[in-house]
């Protein structure tokens, strides 16, 4: 039997595909982290949680930009495509949860772990894009509001969101061609969690996320945090000469802040530790600070699906305009049902009226 028999039949043996011929091994500590208490216990349930309060938040959401706003400006535009993103993310976090319930270890086959893998980095981009895109629609609203009227038409943010969704695309597609399962020595199959050193895909991976933080997260970034300073200033300005109410402008400057707080908080960690976790490997870093970095970057992920519920919050439900649309779909349903039991009432009396008559 030569080397080629050896391999094949030693990958049919581990039932695992014969591109790679063994298991791989991780360090102790990776492998207790891959199995401890914080992944399987601690993250399934922050993502459980998320996905209580995001998903009535964002259907409604979704469901009252779609049918419930007749004209549909801009800034309605981009927000019914972020509520579509954080809902269809919210929709597959069920595959992340039992995957870390059941200890890290991928029961769903290979497919659905890059599809899985490449709907999270689509996600995360689309959502960073249209926050962007957000933030300069309201930027140009409260410093040009009147010259900005010929940009910001329904037609062009359309095509802005069809541009949003072909980066997002063009930026995650190449994860649907590489190889995103591994078995691993006491922990089982892992679903994008474990990187070859020395395998040639590496660099890949390094080439791939090092371009995709940089132009889809910090460029974004600053473009985000240009307008909502400016935003702040402006507001600020106004204040001095303005007849307005100022309560008005302090709640748009606090909504401001929190909005860009949030971009932050939820996105720069996970993007932060991506690159340096792409520079570490290919600047030959040890493996020991890999490993750390890369239990930062899971971490990062869980806190950053806070997104997901925090874009309703602050982007929908913290607008009066939004939540009047919202209640409305409430009062909708309820005049409706009051509407058919009339309905139902006045047929039952005639229908009583009729057999009285009768007899």
């Amino acid at each position: 039997m030569d080397y080629t028999e050896i391999f094949l039949a030693e990958s049919y043996i581990r039932n695992i595909s014969p591109i790679f011929p063994r298991k791989l091994n991780i360090s102790p500590k990776s492998a207790v982290f891959l199995n401890g208490l914080m992944v399987t216990h601690i993250m399934p349930s922050f993502y459980i949680f998320v996905i209580l309060i995001s998903l009535p938040l964002n259907a409604l959401a979704l469901v009252t930009f779609t049918c419930r706003i007749q004209v549909k400006k801009p800034a309605v535009i981009y927000m019914s495509h972020l509520a579509f993103v954080d809902l269809f993310f919210t929709l597959l976090l069920p595959l992340k949860i039992h995957y870390q319930l059941n200890a890290s270890d991928w029961v769903f086959g290979e497919v659905t772990c890059r599809v899985l893998s490449a709907t999270y980095y689509c996600y995360m981009y689309c959502s960073i894009l249209l926050m962007m895109c957000i933030s300069v629609d309201r930027l140009l609203a409260v410093a040009l509001p009147i010259t900005s009227l010929t940009w910001r038409s329904t037609r062009k943010a359309m095509c802005v969101c069809v541009l949003v969704w072909l980066l997002a695309l063009a930026g995650t597609v190449p994860l649907l061609l590489m190889r995103q399962t591994d078995s691993i020595e006491d922990v089982g199959v892992t679903c994008h969690d474990a990187l070859r050193h020395y395998d040639p895909t590496m660099l890949y991976y390094v080439h791939l996320f090092s371009i995709l933080s940089c132009l889809y997260y910090f460029l974004p970034l600053v473009v985000t945090l240009v307008s909502y300073f400016t935003i702040i200033y402006v507001l600020s300005a106004k204040s001095e000469v303005s007849s307005s109410p100022s309560g008005v402008r302090r709640k748009a400057v606090i909504m401001a802040t929190a909005v860009l707080i949030e971009f932050v908080v939820c996105f720069a960690p996970t993007n932060g530790i991506l690159l340096y976790h792409c520079v570490h490997l290919a600047t030959g870093g040890n493996h020991e600070e890999t490993d750390s970095s890369y239990t930062a970057y899971l971490l990062a992920v869980c806190l950053g699906s806070a997104s997901v519920f925090l874009d309703p919050l602050l982007y929908y439900y913290g607008s009066s305009q939004c939540r009047q649309k919202i209640r409305s779909v409430f009062w909708c349903r309820k005049a409706k049902r009051a509407k058919t039991a009339n309905k139902l009432n006045a047929i039952t009396a005639a229908a009583q009226y009729k057999k009285v008559d009768f007899s």
